[in-house]
C-alpha cells in the first residue's frame, strides 16, 4: 500500500502542506523541500516531530531518488531505525538494506521498488517496559510491513540503533526522517496512531 488513507484519529505528521508538525534535531523549525504535497531531504538536518510516542501504529511513503545511495531513515521514538536504502545500492544487504532494522535485523524478504516509485512502510510499534524501580523488563519490539509484505515479525530491539536523538529509553520519543548527508530522499503521507499499551 502506497496511498494509506490514514483513520480519523490518526495524528498526521505530514499530509503535504507544511511542515508544521516537524522540526529539527536542535529545536528549530524544519527547513526540508516542500512542493507538489512531497517533502525533500536537502541537507538542513533531519525531520523530528513535535508529536511524541509510546506504542504506536506508522504509516510512511518514500521515493529513493534517480541516483545516489538514497540513503535515510524512519527513526521510531528517535531511536531504533528502519533503514531506507536503494536497493541496488552496493554492498550492503543484511541488517543495511531497506526495511533493515539498522545493524540488527535483516528484512526476511527484499521487496524494494525501483528508484523514483513510491514504497510504503507500515510500523506496528511497542515501546520498551520499565518497572516502578526504572529498570527495563522489555526490550522495544516492531514489526515492519514493506510495501505490503512483513519484513520483520515482531523483532526484539535490545537498545537504541546509531544516529538517535538520545537513549531515554523509557521516554516517549517522536518519529524522526534522516537527513543522512543529503541525500534527497522525498517522503508523503506520514500518520501515525497512538495504540492503546498493553502489558
Amino acid at each position: 500500500m502506497t496511498t494509506g488513507t490514514p483513520p480519523e484519529d490518526a495524528v498526521i505528521l505530514f499530509g503535504g502542506a507544511d511542515l508544521s508538525a516537524w522540526h529539527r534535531t536542535d529545536g528549530s523549525p524544519a527547513t526540508w523541500e516542500v512542493a507538489d504535497g512531497v517533502t525533500t531531504c536537502n541537507h538542513t538536518g533531519s525531520l523530528v516531530s513535535n508529536e511524541l510516542f509510546e506504542d504506536c501504529y506508522v504509516h510512511v511513503e518514500f521515493l529513493i531518488p534517480a541516483e545516489g545511495p538514497g540513503n535515510s531513515g524512519v527513526y521510531l521514538q528517535g531511536r531504533y531505525e528502519i533503514q531506507v536504502l536503494a536497493h541496488d545500492y552496493p554492498d550492503l544487504e543484511g541488517e543495511k538494506h531497506c526495511g533493515a532494522i539498522y545493524n540488527l535485523h535483516a528484512p526476511l524478504q527484499y521487496v524494494s521498488r525501483p528508484r523514483l516509485e513510491w514504497q510504503s512502510f507500515e510500523v506496528i510499534f511497542r515501546a520498551p517496559r520499565f518497572d516502578a524501580a526504572g529498570e527495563k523488563t522489555e526490550h522495544a519490539r516492531m514489526t515492519l510491513l514493506h510495501n505490503g509484505r512483513v519484513v520483520q515479525n515482531n523483532v526484539e530491539i535490545p537498545g537504541p540503533t546509531g544516529g538517535h536523538v538520545d537513549e531515554n529509553e523509557a521516554a516517549p520519543g517522536p518519529l524522526m526522517l534522516q537527513d543522512h548527508g543529503g541525500n534527497p530522499v522525498s517522503y508523503r503521507n506520514v500518520w501515525a496512531l497512538h495504540l492503546p499499551r498493553a502489558g
